[in-house]
């Protein structure tokens, strides 16, 4: 006999539960419905593709300094190495997905991101190391270009807009787990903290393998003759966001306790904080995005990711508390502009939005590895000062605020 208790199954009926938002039935009570376990499954490809595999290496970074696996420089050539397979994943998601089916791409890019943790759990140095990142990117690319899309193809109409969230926030969720998971790790040294992230893929892989989203493959192409509506004033201000973000996405931690001297509990609580303020950026975008339109949106979300950048260039003098507000803004901006995006992506191309989205998703990736290669090369000319690297964020970030103002305020819908 089956013992009870807390099962896959129960895991996700719990999930559904508490994701989907209540309604008024016909006879004016209030009933739930139940969110699509694809749109959870999806989330969980990101949480793991990007949260961990991308936002995870953020706590890892000073740590594998420390430990003379990597020098300060070389700490950000493996995020910019990650940053650039995560290009080419984006590049060739569609195509792998239309290849081995969606099922198919998403199984074998967690058990790239599964082997990549366990390959970097050796200090095999840094051209060893880099390729692995850079695999790890290339997963978690596939997986964004791939699982959205494909889990919007087969949940209801009516709950796009909620699962449009959900997903998007497994990014932050995964960045909140790295920050809480990676310091408990690193107590028993790097090489087992990269082991247990790739446990922890794992077991996620194998709790949402059962729930991947299988639409037709042709959700992914472009149907034939059909054209994209014109998208630059969204891309723009999407690109700049994206390359604005990258000081965020790497060096937080690292400005946290080699430029401001702060202990490892600190850093941990900064990026538990970014991946916070990331759940609340995607579920919030997408709402505002669908109420006010998504540049109207951006440039709010624009305007957050300049004030975050501006309060990582405290003085050192004043302490590393400004980045108590650094972490959690550059977190609800930088994450929560992709929910933006995606709402616009639906504004602008309607029914052609899976493949807008694509295409954003692949100017994004070659924004961040370009920008990941250039800021590294920054650092090690400055000295390790993190000041040159997020002034420089900050510059690019206004760049984007200033594309969304100039922007029309709406785009119109597309029939």
């Amino acid at each position: 006999m089956r013992r009870p208790g807390l099962g896959r199954g129960a895991i996700v009926a719990s999930l559904e539960a508490t994701a989907a938002p209540p309604r008024t039935g016909p006879d004016g009570m209030m009933v739930r419905t139940k969110l699509h376990p694809a749109a959870l499954a999806a989330g969980a490809c990101l949480l793991s593709g990007i949260g961990l595999a991308r936002f995870g290496y953020v706590p890892m970074f000073p740590a594998m300094v420390e430990a003379g696996w990597v020098g300060g420089a070389g700490g950000g050539l493996l995020g910019a190495c990650n940053f650039a397979g995560y290009l080419l994943g984006a590049m060739l998601g569609r195509r792998m997905g239309r290849w081995l089916g969606v099922p198919g791409a998403l199984d074998l890019c967690m058990g790239l991101l599964v082997l990549s943790f366990l390959a970097c759990g050796w200090q095999g140095g840094l051209a060893w190391l880099a390729f692995w990142r850079a695999l790890a990117g290339f997963g978690g690319g596939v997986l964004m270009a791939v699982s959205g899309p494909a889990a919007q193809a087969v949940v209801p109409p009516a709950q796009r807009g909620l699962a449009g969230g959900v997903l998007t926030s497994g990014v932050g969720g995964g960045a909140a787990l790295s920050a809480v998971a990676v310091p408990l790790l690193l107590q028993g040294g790097v090489a087992l903290a990269w082991a247990g992230m790739a446990a922890l893929v794992a077991l996620i892989w194998l709790a949402a393998r059962p729930y991947w989203p299988n639409p037709s493959v042709e959700t992914l192409a472009l149907p034939r003759g059909q054209a994209l509506p014109p998208a630059g004033w969204l891309l723009g201000a999407y690109v700049f966001s994206a390359a604005g973000m990258v000081p965020p996405m790497v060096y937080t931690a690292d400005l946290a306790v080699r430029g401001h001297g702060a202990g490892a509990a600190l850093a941990g609580l900064l990026w538990v904080l970014f991946g916070i303020g990331g759940v609340a950026g995607t579920l919030s975008g997408g709402a505002t995005a669908g109420r006010i339109g998504a540049m109207p949106a951006a440039r709010l979300w624009l305007l957050l990711q300049v004030a975050a950048m501006a309060a990582a260039l405290v003085p050192v003098g004043w302490g590393p508390w400004a980045l108590l507000l650094t972490a959690p803004l550059s977190g609800f901006a930088g994450l929560g502009l992709t929910a933006v995006t995606l709402a616009g992506a639906r504004e602008i191309a309607g029914p052609a939005s899976a493949i807008l989205w694509a295409r954003a998703t692949v100017l994004y990736a070659l924004t961040q590895a370009i920008t990941g290669f250039l800021l590294a090369a920054l650092f090690r000319w400055s000295g390790d000062q993190h000041a040159a690297v997020f002034g420089t964020g900050l510059l690019l970030s206004a760049i984007g605020l200033a594309v969304a103002v100039l922007a029309p305020r709406r785009a119109s819908p597309v029939s």
